[in-house]
């Protein structure tokens, strides 16, 4: 027997009128959910409103039912005699079930009986979306009722079917109480199957009347706005559903960051956009246009930072914060000084290169990095020039071809450390090689966009048009549209000349690198066309 599927994430998006409702009820002998204990089972099934079927049963528990239990349900161990256990039940029931989404009154504990049994008689656990009228009603009628009892809202609502404890009953008057909250949940622009799961988590906070902004937002990708009175870009975000994502900030967000932006909250503003690569991109360039102050992890960088070889006698790195065209490398740029600087201490542990910043010649002994050995400085005018270039072309290699040359010294240098239990240490070392790793693998991304030039690519969700890790244009599944000729980008062949062309063409190269992902056309023959990124080994301590 096939049992129900978990809705997909377009499902989410139904309208409540389109949406299978089974709601059902349990009764049961009083003990756990792992006893089996049901002893009778009843259902009605819904498609907008309309009864499609009802379903109800006995069922032997195979378990003595307490003279309690007798007197709050009616049902005796005489009437159970002769019913179908509950292993004979199940097949109808999910049958029953099919893909509708499951209604209950204090639904968890009928689903968890259910559930004991699938598992005890060898089916894998429900996987249909449930909706709890009693979480609904303490969302919807707070300070209306006095209590959250199935009885008090069947009354409250004038249910027709009385609740008596018979699993058909209870069953029947729990959809007249659905229908009533559904009533009451349109005022908050609940009219989908997204919105009424997130509705019981929704919080009770006096901004939650804005929800009502979202109404127009369409259930697409793309990006969305939030601005205060004085029309001030105040965050910026992306969503694959930009109606059920803005929603999500008024359902139980309890971050002191998000009330403060929806007290200030006056008005939403959206994009749509026709792949969710292109929302990502909007949203980083928007970030980047506004600077809103509640974007704080995606902020603009003040200014951004280099790793820089130098290129002179004896060539050594330093942080930087422009690009030079005479220097022989640079790795970047980075968000922050500590970023660029974890990289520098890297290549340091890596290699041998100079780390002090005396002249050639300018001591009359080596500095302390050369006593210990942990460098080849010139400071004391005693280093062959030859000898020294020999590390300078490894980072060069290691940097624009060969990432291995300066990863496999860190690997082997974090063994040993934690080999001798100095386990600090070789944690510092694990993130000095990530920090590296990363870098060498954007700058590789970076160079080979810079090879391909124009590159046109189809995914899953669309296709895109790429000049140089920037994004021209992009279009909703299907045949690529015919594409005017980009104008030309100036800037560094090396590295980018700032972090947001540098995220932008990373945020590129990974939805290029997807399996789903098919290379069109580009300019060259490089390994974007075969979707293979130059991955580099990470590591654990």
């Amino acid at each position: 027997m096939p049992l129900p599927l978990q809705r997909s994430f377009d499902d989410l998006g139904t309208h409540l009128s389109e949406v299978p409702f089974c709601v059902l009820d349990i009764e049961t002998t009083g003990g756990r959910a792992s006893d089996l204990g049901i002893t009778e089972i009843g259902a009605v099934r819904y498609v907008g409103g309309e009864l499609q079927g009802s379903f109800q049963t006995l069922v032997d528990p195979g378990l003595p039912i307490p003279p309690t239990i007798t007197i709050l349900t009616g049902i005796t161990h005489a009437m159970v005699i002769g019913a179908p256990t509950v292993a004979e039940m199940l097949p109808a029931l999910l049958e029953f079930i099919g893909d509708a989404v499951v209604v209950g009154h204090n639904v968890r504990y009928d689903l968890s009986f259910i559930n004991a049994a699938l598992e005890h008689h060898g089916y894998p656990r429900l996987r249909s979306r449930s909706v709890d009228t009693a979480a609904l009603a303490r969302r919807l009628l707070k300070g209306e009722v006095r209590n959250n009892k199935l009885g008090t809202l069947a009354a409250h609502f004038g249910s027709p079917v009385t609740p008596n404890h018979r699993a058909l009953a209870d069953a029947e008057a729990t959809a007249h109480v659905l229908w009533c909250l559904f009533e009451r949940a349109g005022t908050l622009g609940v009219t989908h199957l997204d919105d009424l799961l997130a509705l019981p988590r929704a919080r009770g906070a006096a901004t939650y009347g804005k929800i009502r902004m979202t109404e127009s937002l369409p259930r697409r990708p793309g990006v969305y706005l939030f601005i205060d009175r004085r029309g001030d870009i105040i965050y910026v975000g992306k969503a694959k559903n930009l109606r059920s994502r803005v929603r999500s900030y008024f359902y139980g967000d309890t971050r002191k960051s998000i009330g403060q932006m929806l007290r200030e909250l006056h008005r939403i503003d959206h994009r749509v956009c026709t792949t969710e690569l292109e929302a990502e991109i909007t949203e980083l360039r928007l970030i980047r246009a506004h600077a809103p102050r509640h974007n704080r992890r995606s902020k603009p960088t003040r200014s951004s930072h280099w790793v820089r070889l130098t290129n002179e006698t004896f060539p050594r790195l330093a942080l930087a914060r422009t690009v030079h065209d005479g220097a022989l490398a640079h790795i970047g740029p980075f968000r922050g000084r500590n970023p660029a600087r974890a990289v520098l201490e890297a290549l340091w542990d890596a290699t041998r290169i100079r780390r002090c910043t005396h002249p050639p010649g300018s001591r009359q002994g080596p500095c302390s990095f050369s006593q210990i050995g942990a460098a080849l400085c010139p400071c004391d005018g005693s280093l062959d020039p030859e000898r020294y270039r020999s590390v300078v072309d490894s980072i060069v290699d290691g940097i624009n071809g060969r990432p291995d040359v300066l990863l496999e010294p860190l690997v082997t240098r974090m063994t040993d450390l934690a080999s001798s239990e100095r386990f600090e240490e070789a944690g510092w070392v694990r993130d000095r090689h990530r920090a590296l790793s990363r870098a060498l693998e954007r700058r590789r991304a970076w160079q080979l966009f810079q090879e391909a030039g124009s590159i046109v690519a189809v995914g899953s969700d669309g296709g895109c048009a790429v000049e140089r890790g920037r994004l021209v244009a992009a279009w909703p599944e299907g045949p690529a549209p015919p594409l005017l000729p980009p104008p030309a980008r100036p800037g560094s062949d090396e590295v980018a000349t700032t972090v947001g062309d540098e995220e932008e063409a990373w945020l590129i190269w990974k939805w290029l690198a997807r399996p789903e992902t098919e290379v069109l056309s580009s300019g060259v023959s490089i390994d974007i066309a075969s979707k293979a990124i130059p991955r580099v080994v990470r590591i654990a301590v």
